[in-house]
């Protein structure tokens, strides 16, 4: 029988050209191929009338056949084919457009299953647009998956490929151990992966997602508690004389106790001799710079080096201003490392990152470079850890001799969950706010009332106040009567028009590095009253003259994220605001948003988000830099997150190393999940 994990090439089917293709879709591997799962199903279990169809839905009607092909000439390049389908009672317009193929292949007073949406035009005549379709004797199939597809590969010749892989791996093998299927009720691995592909039913669907999304998480969670162990090896960046003290006397401002608690965590662990891998999780505005400034205090002032990695430009400038105030007193040397500093500045840096000269660099991907070496780096610090990956943060830390590891996020996790998103890592929580961090009011409005809130936007520029604006797309040119704002567009409309004679601003992630550097700090500075954005200052952006953030479509934002952005503002001495515009009238919509408007906790709020939303949002989409879960991303039923968990917990007692035969496949699948990351031998 062939392995699974044998090249795409072996399968019938995949020449150089085809096998180009998959590999632009990541299938490299036939396992790869069985684990290109289907983004959809059409459903041909259920057969409907042309009279009872639902409207606007995909579904099957089946009818023959009443009328040869009406070929309709529109335009150079556009040609469309009509036909009457009858059922006997009810008679419907089928249009193709620009498919002779298919226009040739429909037989009169030939019975077909048509897929696709029915709408209602005229009068109340019923039509469907470029159905798929098959002769009703021939469709057996009462699901047929929908994959992702690319240009000169389509879903149904995946689905081919697919079928020719099961036949040349048949039965899959399965890599979970038969007591541990049997335990928690769960098909095998063969089973599974056939039943997703080509369910059989609704329930077999079901169990056949349940048992390949229980196996995702135990590879994970075994693989996150390997990495723990591993972790902990002795460091010889120990800590051995504590000057906490001192640097909390220079502070202007009084820590609080969730921070003080932060610190000294950091502390034991390097003092203990073997290095620390903490996780410094904490709302926004609670603090966790001046801690990270403790710490980066406590490790220079015993003779080491420090970095620290932040995902932009911007937070890593904010950072490097923030160190300075803090360390300027204390002579300690710090350099800021972008993909912006000048090519002799960056030489005159890694010379004296080498030479032991810098203390403290603080900057971007720029720092994980090849050419960027240190004397004596002890510790190695990762802000907003959720938008780099394992390997990245591996990067940093492969600078020094085993440094003390430090990673923070401003990304509030459901804590049912925190013990699998941060499974390497010990974790510390900052669950105060600082004293004199502002409150910000949240209100949820719709469109009727969003000239008013610019409005009240309007007088507070009056006032010398400044707001950000943030939209969900950077343009709607492909589509402008999408009732979604976009940033280019209602730059354009509020600079001629609501905010005129003021100095507004446009911010988009594609922008050029020194073109977003400069509209950032044109904001901070106050050139500019009103920053026009998408979410890419969700992070790192400080400027407490900020009172009011604006969140056009604030249904299309995620509660976390929303929480983010709405932490951009109250940040200085003045009263802030945040307004959430949203014309979404279903209730689950109604009710995200008004958990915004009712705490500003963001562990409450993602608690709230994984209630209403189950885990699959977090898994699916890969924030915090896990290996890649394929249906993990796809559950809604925490319960099986806390199963693995308590299954690898019990198999990682029992048998630490899973040595013995049963065990030999689980150790491959999880070594291949953090490829270049760990390995249970």
């Amino acid at each position: 029988m062939t392995d699974i994990y044998s090249d795409i090439s072996l399968l019938s089917g995949v020449g150089a050209k085809r096998k180009e293709l998959l590999a632009k879709m990541g299938i490299c591997t036939i396992y790869d191929l069985l684990t290109f799962f289907p983004r959809a199903y059409e459903d041909y279990s259920r057969i409907y009338t042309i009279k009872d169809a639902p409207l606007n839905t995909n579904v099957c009607v089946r009818a023959y056949v009443g009328s040869v092909a009406r070929e309709h000439y529109i335009r150079k390049g556009m040609t469309t084919y009509k036909f009457d389908v009858t059922d006997g009672e009810s008679v419907m317009d089928i249009t193709f457009f620009n498919n002779k193929y298919a226009a040739q292949s429909l037989k009169l007073d030939t019975e077909y299953i048509f897929f696709g949406k029915v709408t209602v035009f005229g009068r109340g005549y019923r039509s469907m647009t470029s159905p798929r379709f098959t002769p009703a004797g021939e469709q057996t199939e009462r699901f047929r998956p929908v994959y992702p597809q690319t240009a000169g590969l389509n879903s149904a010749a995946i689905g081919k490929l697919i079928k020719n892989a099961f036949d040349l791996c048949s039965p899959v093998e399965d890599c979970l151990p038969r007591g541990l299927r049997e335990k928690y009720c769960l098909i095998g691995r063969d089973e599974a992966l056939r039943n997703i592909h080509f369910p059989k039913s609704e329930d077999l669907l079901s169990e056949a997602k349940r048992r390949y999304a229980f196996e995702e998480l135990l590879k994970l969670q075994l693989g996150l508690s390997r990495l723990k162990i591993k972790a902990r090896q002795s460091s010889p960046a120990k800590i051995e004389r504590d000057f906490t003290r001192e640097f909390i006397s220079s502070l202007p401002f009084k820590l609080t106790g969730a921070q003080l608690r932060a610190i000294n965590d950091c502390k034991a662990d390097m003092a203990s001799g073997v290095t620390m891998n903490r996780l410094l999780q904490g709302d926004v505005g609670s603090g966790k710079t001046a801690v990270a400034a403790a710490v980066i205090y406590n490790c220079v002032k015993n003779g080491f080096q420090a970095a620290l990695m932040a995902p932009t430009e911007v937070l890593a400038q904010q950072h490097y201003t923030t160190f300075r105030r803090f360390f300027d007193d204390f002579r300690i040397t710090t350099a800021l490392l972008t993909g912006s500093t000048t090519a002799k500045e960056k030489q005159a840096i890694k010379n004296s990152l080498k030479s032991g000269e810098i203390s403290l660099v603080i900057g971007t991907h720029a720092l994980i470079q090849k050419d960027v070496e240190f004397a004596n780096l002890g510790l190695a610090i990762t802000d907003e850890q959720h938008r780099f990956g394992v390997n990245q943060r591996a990067m940093l830390n492969a600078k020094g001799k085993s440094p003390h590891v430090l990673v923070m996020s401003a990304t509030p996790i459901p804590r049912t969950l925190s013990f699998i998103i941060y499974g390497e890592l010990d974790l510390s929580i900052l669950d105060e706010m600082p004293s004199g961090r502002q409150k910000v009011d949240t209100f949820l409005i719709d469109d009727d009332k969003r000239e008013r809130a610019y409005g009240y936007v309007k007088k507070h520029l009056a006032q010398g106040r400044q707001a950000y604006i943030i939209c969900p797309l950077v343009d709607n040119d492909d589509d402008p009567d999408a009732d979604v704002k976009a940033s280019k567009q209602l730059y354009k409309e509020l600079s001629d028009g609501f905010f005129k004679g003021f100095k507004p601003a446009l911010l988009y992630g594609k922008m050029k590095p020194q073109d977003k550097k400069t509209v950032m700090e044109d904001f901070a500075r106050g050139n500019t009253d009103v920053l026009i954005s998408t979410t890419v200052i969700e992070v790192g952006v400080d400027v407490p003259n900020a009172v009011i953030i604006v969140v056009e479509n604030a249904e299309m934002f995620g509660l976390s994220q929303l929480h983010q952005l709405r932490g951009r503002v109250g940040r200085g001495q003045y009263k802030s605001t945040c307004i959430l515009i949203s014309n979404k009238k279903d209730a689950e919509s109604a009710e995200r948003l008004r958990i915004l408007t009712s705490t500003s906790d963001g562990f409450k709020i993602a608690d709230e988000d994984l209630r209403l939303r189950g885990p699959g949002d977090i898994f699916g989409s890969r924030q915090h830099g896990l290996p890649n879960m394929k249906i993990a991303g796809m559950i809604s039923d925490g319960e099986i997150v806390r199963e693995t968990h308590t299954a690898a917990e019990n198999l990682l007692k029992e048998n630490p190393s899973l040595e013995g035969e049963e065990y030999d496949r689980l150790k491959r699948s999880v070594n291949m999940l953090f490829v270049g990351g760990i390995s249970l031998n």
